[in-house]
């Protein structure tokens, strides 16, 4: 059964979830996140997920939030919106950190958290405003692919990034958007700009606009490397 199959309406989805708050990292619906996890939080949050639902869900700290990759503690403000996925891989290290991957299956907004003895946050989801997650986005269809990739071709170059340009022709435009939206370099405000965005075509124009102001910026601050 594909995964999409367990997840067809708002009713599958569930109404609490532990949260895993990253600073400029995004989970995207349909578009998986790998992970290291080595936290004691986070592990005892795994472990729970495995024995639940495997459902986590990725959301970024607030604005003005101290910068860190994850911020300690529960009283540290949250964005509204998130995204929940399933934990579809799973690897112990010979270190004690976990490989995790997870699958974007719904976007969710942020009701309320639940208190709880748990080292790791739980809140209440309301997946209402993003029920279009869960069927496929027929947006793709609007999406320029040559604009598209004459943006990113000039985005790249400043930022001295190297691809591996066949897979990139070749690739659906839908892995190819969310994965340049998770993996591109952009500050955690225009990730969430680009999570929240209603469709995958708003998501590409989102993107495109963010790699045209860094171009007319000459923004190759941090440049160098390979998007992968």
């Amino acid at each position: 059964m594909a995964l999409s199959d367990s997840y067809r309406t708002l009713g599958d989805l569930p109404a609490r979830i532990p949260l895993f708050p990253l600073s400029g990292a995004i989970l995207l619906p349909r578009s998986d996140l790998p992970l290291n996890v080595f936290e004691p939080r986070y592990l005892a949050m795994i472990d729970a997920a495995l024995k639940g639902d495997r459902m986590i869900g990725v959301i970024q700290p607030g604005d003005n939030v101290e910068a860190m990759e994850s911020p300690q503690g529960k009283a540290v403000p949250l964005k509204r919106i998130g995204c929940a996925g399933r934990l579809t891989a799973f690897q112990e290290l010979p270190d004690g950190r976990l490989r995790i991957a997870l699958t974007g299956i719904a976007r969710f907004s942020v009701l309320a958290e639940i208190s709880s003895d748990a080292p790791f946050r739980i809140v209440e989801t309301d997946f209402s405003e993003f029920s279009g997650d869960l069927d496929e986005d027929e947006s793709v269809e609007r999406i320029d692919r040559q604009e598209l990739m004459r943006v990113l071709k000039s985005y790249l170059a400043i930022r001295r990034l190297e691809v591996d340009w066949s897979t990139v022709t070749r690739a659906p435009l839908e892995p190819l958007v969310n994965g340049l939206a998770s993996m591109s370099p952009f500050r955690p405000e225009e990730k969430q700009a680009l999570l929240e965005a209603r469709t995958l075509k708003d998501r590409a124009d989102v993107l495109m606009a963010l790699a045209e102001m860094a171009i007319a910026a000459g923004d190759a601050s941090g440049g160098g490397g390979t998007l992968q």
